[in-house]
């Protein structure tokens, strides 16, 4: 079944000193693109969590959020920096000495100061991590490819309506098509009929000019390419790997067949088919940027 590129899925993961919440957003995109966003003790994890994204979700640009939420057990503790607030000791000595100051100088003053006390997180087991990481992820992933899954089935239902109605159209056009040349025939005798009475036209000529008229708008060829291509693209909607550029490539090759039609059809109810199969195809096209 196929699967859109739009979806969003939500997960938890929970340990007894740290708790991850991984959220994924996916659009449509041409090739697979994954940004990862989350915290700084993740960064060494960057690569796997694009990796493991990568080999569930081919196509889309796919954004990871990843929030942390820590217990108290490992909760950021504030921590004396303790060199750093030897300097400003020392500093504020020799300012003491250098302006004949007096008294003494205040714990207030010393922690008030940029980055004397700042805030550590604890220290975390990294099998604890990657356990929390690993569940919100699965998580979160199964719920975007329901989402997908879901998206994909309506879209495939909207593609098989619109796959059948151009396979209406082009059976109209298949039997209007061998009528043409002949039409065109009895036009054109009754145009030579009109011009005089009396003139008599070699019938040798006019099956000529009938004959390259029916080759110049003969559209077997593209007829049979057309269903051809059809039967390809209901095929592909039941395949199980992506198949979007697939699709892709198909609307690109109906498209230039019905160009081709258009180019050859001679005939007001031919060319009537023709646009409406285009617009059709138009439609299709932007269903099928939307698949992975």
């Amino acid at each position: 079944m196929i699967k859109s590129m739009t979806g969003y899925g939500k997960g938890q993961g929970n340990g007894e000193e740290i708790s991850l919440t991984v959220e994924i957003k996916s659009v449509n995109h041409r090739y697979g693109d994954v940004t990862v966003k989350a915290p700084r003790f993740l960064l060494p994890l960057e690569s796997e969590i694009k990796k493991k994204i990568s080999a569930r979700l081919k196509r889309g640009k796919i954004d990871v959020f990843i929030n942390q939420d820590l217990t108290s057990c490992a909760a950021a503790q504030p921590t004396l920096n303790r060199p750093l607030a030897a300097a400003y000791v020392a500093l504020f000595s020799e300012m003491r000495e250098a302006f004949g100051l007096e008294g003494e100088i205040p714990l207030s003053l010393l922690s008030a100061q940029k980055d004397v006390v700042i805030l550590k997180e604890g220290a975390l087991a990294e099998d604890e991590v990657r356990r929390c990481l690993e569940q919100g992820l699965a998580q979160a992933l199964d719920v975007l490819e329901t989402m997908r899954l879901a998206e994909g089935e309506a879209t495939c239902r909207d593609l098989e309506a619109r796959l059948s109605l151009l396979e209406e159209k082009v059976a109209r056009i298949g039997e209007r098509a061998p009528q043409v040349a002949g039409e065109w025939q009895e036009r054109l005798l009754e145009r030579l009929a009109r011009l005089n009475q009396d003139l008599v036209h070699d019938p040798q000529r006019v099956a000529q000019e009938v004959a390259l008229f029916a080759d110049r708008c003969d559209i077997s060829e593209e007829i049979t390419r057309f269903r051809s291509h059809l039967c390809q693209f209901r095929g592909l909607l039941e395949a199980a790997e992506p198949v979007g550029r697939q699709f892709d490539f198909l609307v690109q090759e109906l498209n230039r067949e019905t160009n081709t039609m258009g180019s050859k059809s001679n005939d007001v109810e031919l060319t009537r088919e023709v646009v409406a199969i285009k617009a059709e195809l138009e439609k299709i096209r932007e269903q099928v940027q939307n698949i992975e």
